[in-house]
């Protein structure tokens, strides 16, 4: 909406308002005011009130369920010398509109939907410059300082009372980050991928890091005792000083001050839970809500061409008189054998050779309980999922390449100040400097078929 000096246009396909006469002097008038007026004179007057203009476009006829769309009769609204209410797309202020009845008639319009395809801050309707200067730095301190302080250049000058238990102003509060896996890396036995937008406003607070802490969880009815092992995104993992296994990246937005991160987990381990937690850190110290993310890794990769051939030798080694040599041999070759491969060689072998006695009967009966027991008592850890996944007819291996981005600060006295014992340095994300490249990932995937999930 802006202010003019020609009474009211409505254009589109609602329908025109003549305004007709010379060019008219503002008069400061409340909204309301105007309308109560507009509706009193009809604009028959000869003292017309000036007020805003409002650009829409027609967006179909208003559904029938509507009542208020269908009115009867409307108040006419008659137009100056130069016109009157009228035929659609009649715009205000050149008097070209044609009235379509005598001046007394209320015509029945047929009702439009209209779409405001302009819009202005409120303040740059006022024409007062002190009231407009004031209006905008009331909007201002209301949307980006909370009403409780006010805005000075790109940061908020918080008031005395706007402070939080802990004595620093928080009439910019900082936002909770939300946490996500990324969309373009899909999880694998070892790597998982996160990512968040940036919660830097353009005006307020100021973000100068963010810490993940990520553990795995064995139990996840046990109590929250162990946070896990803690990250800061810029002197761990931007700096370069932290573990290889993790790596983070950056790219940028819609626009320059709104940023993507991503982090990369590469180490982790097959068949687990884990937990992902993240908050912001702004410029005073201060944390964020904590966002959370519990993810488990795919099942083990498993060599099914190996497993078979295994079954077939602890087969070949149990069969007929075994001595101890032979069952010594069985005994190492089982115990060296990590879980999903040994759980894949007891498929096989039943598979192939249960009508001789199933595997684990077999194994007791030529090694004894105790040894049997040692050897299938590792299988007991692995969820039940990959279990049923382990007794597929088939299983592939294949690997897939992925595209993702790493980052590194160019910025090493930040890095070596945090080092030596001294903090991080307070200030914004965005003000350190990181140099981004695109690298690529193998990772290695089961493929199972005819599964059946029990």
């Amino acid at each position: 909406m802006k202010a003019t000096d020609q009474g009211v246009s409505v254009g589109g396909g609602g329908g025109g308002v003549g305004a007709g006469g010379g060019r008219r002097e503002f008069k400061a008038v409340p909204f309301i005011g105007y309308l109560s007026a507009l509706l009193k004179t009809q604009l028959l007057s000869e003292d017309l009130v000036n007020g805003v203009e409002i650009r829409c476009g027609e967006k179909g006829s208003c559904p029938t369920a509507c009542h208020l769309c269908h009115a009867q009769t409307v108040i006419g609204l008659g137009g100056g010398p130069g016109g009157g209410a009228g035929g659609r797309g009649g715009d205000a202020g050149d008097g070209g509109g044609k009235a379509r009845g005598g001046p007394g008639e209320r015509p029945s319009p047929i009702p439009v939907l209209l779409e405001v395809s302009r819009v202005v801050p409120l303040y740059s309707l006022v024409q007062d410059n002190i009231t407009k200067e004031a209006f905008k730095r009331a909007t201002m301190s209301s949307y980006w300082c909370a009403g409780k302080g006010d805005v000075i250049d790109n940061w908020c000058r918080c008031d005395l009372s706007a402070s939080s238990k802990t004595g620093l102003p928080n009439c910019s509060p900082l936002r909770k980050p939300v946490l996500r896996l990324s969309p373009h890396l899909e999880p694998s036995s070892s790597m998982v991928a996160l990512e968040w937008v940036d919660v830097e406003p353009l005006i307020g607070c100021k973000v100068s890091d963010y810490v993940f802490q990520h553990k795995r969880v064995e139990d996840p009815s046990e109590a929250e005792v162990y946070t896990g092992e803690t990250l800061s995104l810029v002197d761990d993992i931007f700096s370069g000083l932290g573990s290889s296994c993790v790596v983070a990246g950056k790219r940028n937005r819609d626009h320059a001050h709104s940023a993507m991160y991503s982090v990369v987990f590469k180490c982790l381990e097959p068949d687990s839970l884990y937990k992902f937690t993240l908050y912001a850190v702004d410029s005073r110290g201060g944390h964020s809500e904590y966002s959370y993310v519990s993810v488990r890794t795919s099942c083990p990769m498993v060599d099914d061409s190996r497993a078979e051939e295994i079954a077939d030798k602890v087969y070949n080694l149990y069969n007929g008189y075994t001595s101890g040599k032979e069952q010594q041999t069985a005994y190492n070759t089982l115990m060296e054998l990590p879980a999903p491969l040994l759980y894949r060689v007891q498929h096989h072998y039943n598979a192939h050779y249960e009508k001789f006695g199933d595997f684990v009967w077999r194994s007791e009966d030529e090694l004894g309980p105790r040894k049997a027991h040692l050897i299938l008592r590792r299988v007991d850890k692995m969820s039940h999922y990959c279990r049923a996944l382990l007794h597929s007819s088939f299983i592939q291996s294949r690997t897939d390449t992925m595209a993702y981005v790493s980052c590194q600060s160019e910025d090493l006295s930040r890095a070596l100040h945090s080092a030596g014992g001294g903090g991080a340095l307070h200030g914004s994300l965005h003000d350190t400097r990181t140099a981004c490249i695109e690298k690529l990932i193998s990772v290695q995937r089961n493929t199972y078929g005819s599964t059946n999930l029990r």
